[in-house]
C-alpha cells in the first residue's frame, strides 16, 4: 500500500471530521464502500435488493429516509461505468439537526489509498474505520529513556510524539559511610538496579513488541547508564536489534521524549519530523533578521505576497480550522470574500448588501477550507507547500504566535 502526502492526509482528515459529526436519529445513514474490483452492474443490483429489503422497515419515517438514501445513491452510480482506481465511497443519509428535525446529507469520497472489502452498512452513524485507518501513520519510532530513577517510553508517530509508560525506581542514592559498611550497601545497590533494569527491559519489550510497524528505537538519558543498559542486553532480542542511536539527554521523564526526538532529528534528516524542524527553523531565522526578512505572516500578508507570485515556501499549522466563505449580492451581483473560523460556520448570518441601495442579503454561494483554497493558489505559483503539527515546539509557536499561517518569499516584501 503505497503512502500518502501530508495535504492528502489533512484533506482527509477533515473529511473525516466533517462525517463523524452526521448522527441519525435512527439506522438513516448509509455507508457504501465499493473497491476497484467490483462492477458496478453488480453494485446496482445490490442495492436495488437492499431497496426491496428496506420495505419492510416498521418505522415509517426510517423506511421512508432509508429508501430515499438508497436511491440516491443509485442516481450517483450512473455517474460510472468503472469504479475509480482507489474505489469509490458513499455516505447518504439523514442526519439530525435538532427540534426532531433531520435533513438529507450526501457525500462522496474517492480515498487517496485503495480499499479492497466491498461493504454495505445503515446505522445511526457513518462507518468511518477504513478510512481512518489510511491515517495511520507509517514512520513510526520507539523512544526509549532511562537512568537509575527513571524510565520514560513512547513513541513516534510521524510528527506526534505519544508516551506510553513512565516508571519511577527505588534504587538508593550514593552512600557516604566507608568500611563494611560500604560495601555491604553497594551490593544492594546494584542489586536493586539490576533489579530495576529488569524490570524496565520487560516492561519496554512487552509495549514494543505489541506494536506494530516499528522501523526503529531511540534511546537517551544523561551519563552512561543508557549504555550499560542496552549492553547487558535487558531488551528482548528483537527489540534490542532495533536501536538505531542514543543520544545524551538532561531528562528521563516527558519532556525528555521531546529532547530525544528533537536530537534524533538532528541525525536522522528523513525523519517526518525532522523536515518540520528544518523548515520552521529557516523561517524563524528570518523573522529574527532586522534587515530584508524573507518571513511572511499572517492571513493577510499571505495573500498579499500569493498575488504577487512572491512566495517560496508556505507553512500552514494541520490544526488550523478556517473557511474562506465566497458571498454575493443576488441584487447586484456584488461579490465579497471572508474567513471564518469553523466553530463559528453554522451561526453566521451573511451581511447586507453594501454597495447596493437595498437591504439585500448576501448569500453563501461557495466555502473552501482555507488550507485547500490558499494552497491552490499557492500551487499555481510553483509555491513548496507544508503541514505543520502542533506536536512539536516549532509546530506549536506557528499555530499560536503566527495564527497558524507563515511563509517565506522568494525576495524582500514591504507589505
Amino acid at each position: 500500500m503505497s503512502e500518502i502526502s501530508r495535504r492528502q492526509k489533512y484533506d482527509l482528515k477533515r473529511k473525516i471530521e466533517d462525517l463523524g459529526e452526521c448522527r441519525g436519529k435512527h439506522t438513516e445513514l448509509i455507508s457504501l464502500y465499493v473497491p476497484s474490483t467490483k462492477q458496478i452492474f453488480d453494485v446496482a443490483s445490490y442495492l436495488k435488493n437492499e431497496l426491496s429489503e428496506s420495505q419492510n422497515i416498521k418505522s415509517k419515517t426510517t423506511r421512508k429516509n432509508v429508501l430515499s438514501a438508497i436511491e440516491s445513491i443509485l442516481s450517483r452510480l450512473k455517474n460510472y461505468k468503472t469504479p475509480p482506481e482507489n474505489g469509490v465511497v458513499f455516505f447518504v443519509g439523514h442526519k439530525s439537526i435538532g427540534s426532531d428535525q433531520t435533513s438529507m446529507v450526501a457525500f462522496v469520497v474517492e480515498p487517496p489509498m485503495p480499499f479492497k472489502t466491498f461493504l454495505y452498512r445503515c446505522d445511526s452513524l457513518f462507518y468511518l474505520k477504513p478510512l481512518e485507518e489510511m491515517l495511520t501513520e507509517k514512520e513510526v519510532y520507539g523512544l526509549i529513556l532511562i537512568d537509575r530513577r527513571e524510565c520514560t517510553v513512547g513513541i513516534l508517530r510521524g510528527s506526534r510524539i505519544d508516551l506510553l509508560k513512565y516508571m519511577t525506581s527505588q534504587v538508593p542514592g550514593k552512600h557516604g559511610r566507608g568500611g563494611q559498611s560500604q560495601r555491604r550497601f553497594e551490593r544492594l545497590t546494584e542489586i536493586a538496579a539490576h533489579e530495576w533494569f529488569v524490570k524496565c527491559g520487560d516492561k519496554i519489550s512487552e509495549i514494543f513488541l505489541s506494536e506494530e510497524n516499528i522501523k526503529g528505537i531511540f534511546a537517551g538519558g544523561p551519563g552512561p547508564t543508557k549504555k550499560y543498559f542496552f549492553e547487558e542486553k535487558y531488551l528482548h532480542y528483537s527489540i534490542q536489534d532495533k536501536i538505531i542511536d542514543m543520544f545524551d539527554t538532561g531528562y528521563t521523564d516527558e519532556y525528555g521524549l521531546r529532547e530525544l526526538v528533537s536530537k534524533a532529528s538532528e541525525t536522522m534528516e528523513n525523519l517526518e519530523v525532522a523536515k518540520e524542524k528544518s523548515v520552521m527553523k529557516q523561517f524563524l531565522k528570518e523573522i529574527t533578521k532586522n534587515e530584508k526578512s524573507l518571513a511572511i505572516y499572517g492571513e493577510d500578508q499571505i495573500r498579499k505576497a500569493l498575488e504577487m507570485g512572491a512566495v517560496d515556501i508556505i507553512l500552514f499549522s494541520d490544526n488550523l480550522r478556517k473557511y474562506r466563505i465566497y458571498l454575493k449580492c443576488q441584487n447586484c451581483n456584488f461579490n465579497k470574500e471572508i474567513t471564518i473560523n469553523q466553530d463559528l460556520l453554522e451561526e453566521y448570518m451573511p451581511p447586507k448588501c453594501s454597495k447596493c441601495d437595498t437591504s439585500s442579503t448576501m448569500e453563501i454561494v461557495e466555502k473552501k477550507d482555507i488550507i485547500d483554497e490558499l494552497s491552490e493558489k499557492a500551487e499555481k505559483i510553483g509555491c513548496k507547500i507544508f503541514l505543520i503539527s502542533r506536536n512539536s515546539e516549532e509546530g506549536d509557536s506557528l499555530y499560536s504566535a503566527f495564527n497558524g499561517i507563515a511563509g517565506i518569499s522568494r525576495y524582500h516584501l514591504d507589505i
